[in-house]
């Protein structure tokens, strides 16, 4: 399949308060989320974003089946605002976002998401100039360390931009396979967990300033949603399910939201075991208050 949606039923619940209104999607990915919404709530309309060409041509596959209920922007969702403004749309009723890299980014070796990956490219939209090539083999390597601990919370991230600079010496780092050479010279595997996982993922965070697109999207939401309008986000790991944490509680404690999920909502065991990606995931959502 080329993405499987993570909690889709609880995505659901959270995220349609109207049964007939209009919502974004800003992760489109595979469709998934996208689908199991129009499926569920037959009169929703649902504005789709993605800035990954890869998901733009699976919608133009699947469009025919949407009945034209779905409107899709490639674009990043920081800029939903505008985005949604170019279309005549002024308030929604939901805003959902799944930040995690699909099934589909991260199997196709090309994109260089994955260890298995010949090239090291990471880009979510091959129109970013920059890549984690360019990244890897070009920045100081004090600048290389800040990355991998700012974005990875790699404890080792010294020793390991230390061993790409003297690694770069010898030539050009082009694959995820030579990169993750140098990470376990300095390293030990953790269990089963590959020891380049923090610094693949300090490097994909950084090449789609991913964390800075979330705090954008999140500054807009409480601007674009109807009174009763629901925002839903899953993220992956720690670094994003703190922003928007503390996000929500600022806008609550100045009765903009009001937080549905006291408790973070995680994957049920079965769902986990059918779909190990879902392990690490965390809902959170709000309802836009009455102000």
């Amino acid at each position: 399949m080329y993405h499987i949606p993570i909690m889709p039923s609880e995505s659901a619940q959270y995220l349609v308060n109207n049964p007939g209104g209009l919502y974004v999607d800003c992760t489109f990915g595979g469709g998934g989320h996208t689908s199991y919404l129009l499926d569920k709530f037959k009169d929703i309309r649902i504005v789709a974003f993605d800035w990954d060409g890869d998901a733009f041509e699976r919608f133009k596959e699947r469009e025919r089946g949407f009945c034209g209920r779905v409107t899709f922007i490639r674009d990043n969702f920081k800029n939903i605002e505008q985005a949604l403004k170019n279309i005549n749309i002024d308030k929604v009723d939901g805003i959902f976002a799944d930040i995690g890299v699909s099934s589909k980014q991260f199997d196709d070796a090309e994109r260089g998401f994955s260890f298995n990956s010949g090239v090291l490219d990471m880009r979510m939209d091959d129109r970013n100039p920059l890549t984690a090539k360019e990244v890897i083999n070009s920045y100081p390597e004090s600048e290389l360390a800040d990355i991998f601990y700012k974005y990875g919370e790699e404890h080792f991230s010294r020793q390991i931009a230390a061993a790409i600079s003297a690694r770069r010496k010898r030539g050009v780092i082009n694959t995820a396979r030579e990169l993750q050479d140098v990470v376990r010279s300095v390293k030990r595997p953790e269990g089963k967990i590959n020891p380049a996982t923090k610094v693949f993922q300090a490097l994909r965070i950084f090449v789609n300033a991913e964390l800075d697109n979330l705090e954008r999207l999140l500054a807009s939401a409480p601007k674009l949603l109807n009174t009763g309008g629901r925002i839903v986000i899953i993220t992956f790991h720690s670094l994003e399910d703190r922003i928007v944490k503390v996000n929500f509680k600022a806008n609550e404690s100045e009765g903009v939201y009001k937080i549905l999920t006291k408790k973070v909502v995680t994957a049920c065991d079965d769902e986990i075991k059918a779909n190990p990606r879902s392990r690490s995931a965390k809902l959170r959502a709000a309802e836009k208050a009455n102000v």
